[in-house]
């Protein structure tokens, strides 16, 4: 019989003694990698997300300039005849955008001139405030109608004759009722998702502006005392509800607003739901609105589409559920 030595037995591995300590630190060493690669992982995970925070907030803060855009020629071309200045319109996406349609209204009411030219006023440093946030990663002006664009809103909304904003006073403040409250519910659709509370607090002032500028819209017309400026502001809403695919739009008078049950205004200034909320819309529901056309992310007031850096136009609608 051949026996072996406890030395021989060792060195051929069998019956090795257990060696705690030397388990300890192997285990303590392995678990200290793996604890950096997990770290490191959470800190690139940290990392990612904030990135893809902060490009959803650029891509918001995009598409409300493209917003501005529309509402600042707008207005602009209305009340003083031309639109804005090269240095508001440059910018990454479109290659120079176009403007087409726009022109100075005859104003005859010195209340709505004097109103509109400070609306146009907020528009343009709206604009220019936008711009100096994004800063390099600003969207350039892409082509807007504001021509053929009223014309067929107009038509599908039920507006008799063959409209124009710049015919006179009134009809001016129809357009302007016509795009403005869609920028009111765009800023309160988008609130929810934005990441950084420095451009949420910048956006929330923005959406104040506006709905002060909506509000005050909403009221010069209501004082026309015209029923058939009133008929025409239903007209507008149901459009722009019927676009939007939900009721969460309201025109002027009394058969316009939600408070069923209680004391229903008559005026109905304030658009908003049946608890006195202002509305929201979705990026999606906004482009069904501007594009005339559910679904669409062209057409309307934005006949080649909005201004898209870098596609990120895709980005906030797959982020923001559209």
């Amino acid at each position: 019989m051949t026996h072996t030595s406890s030395t021989e037995a060792t060195e051929a591995g069998a019956g090795r003694p257990l060696d705690i300590e030397a388990g300890r630190r192997a285990f303590m060493k392995a678990a200290g990698i793996t604890g950096a690669l997990a770290a490191f992982g959470t800190a690139m995970g940290a990392t990612e997300a904030r990135a893809q925070s902060s490009d959803v907030d650029t891509a918001i803060l995009n598409f409300a300039l493209n917003l501005e855009y529309l509402e600042g020629e707008y207005y602009n071309r209305g009340v003083y005849g031309q639109g804005l200045p090269a240095n508001l319109t440059s910018g990454k996406g479109f290659s120079g955008g176009g403007v087409r349609g726009g022109s100075k209204v005859n104003f005859q009411n010195v209340v709505v001139l004097d109103t509109m030219a400070e609306v146009a006023n907020d528009e343009k440093n709206h604009i220019g405030f936008l711009r100096s946030t994004l800063g390099s990663a600003a969207a350039a002006e892409p082509i807007i109608s504001l021509d053929t664009a009223f014309t067929a809103f107009a038509a599908a909304a039920g507006l008799p004759g063959n409209f124009s904003p710049y015919s006179d006073d009134y009809n001016f403040l129809l357009g302007a009722y016509i795009l403005t409250e869609v920028g009111v519910t765009a800023y309160n659709g988008a609130a929810p998702f934005i990441t950084s509370k420095t451009i949420l607090a910048a956006a929330s002032s923005i959406f104040a502006a506006e709905a002060y500028h909506l509000g005050t819209i909403r009221s010069l017309l209501y004082a026309q005392q015209n029923a058939g400026y009133t008929n025409a502001t239903a007209l507008i809403s149901a459009a722009r509800a019927q676009l939007s695919g939900t009721v969460d739009d309201e025109g002027i008078g009394a058969d316009q607003s939600t408070l069923a049950g209680g004391f229903p205004s008559p005026a109905n200034i304030t658009d908003t739901d049946a608890n006195s909320l202002a509305w929201a819309r979705t990026p999606r529901q906004v482009l069904n609105v501007v594009t005339g056309k559910a679904g669409s992310n062209s057409g309307g007031f934005f006949p080649n589409g909005l201004s898209n850096p870098g596609g990120e136009l895709g980005r906030l609608l797959a982020a923001t559920g559209g």
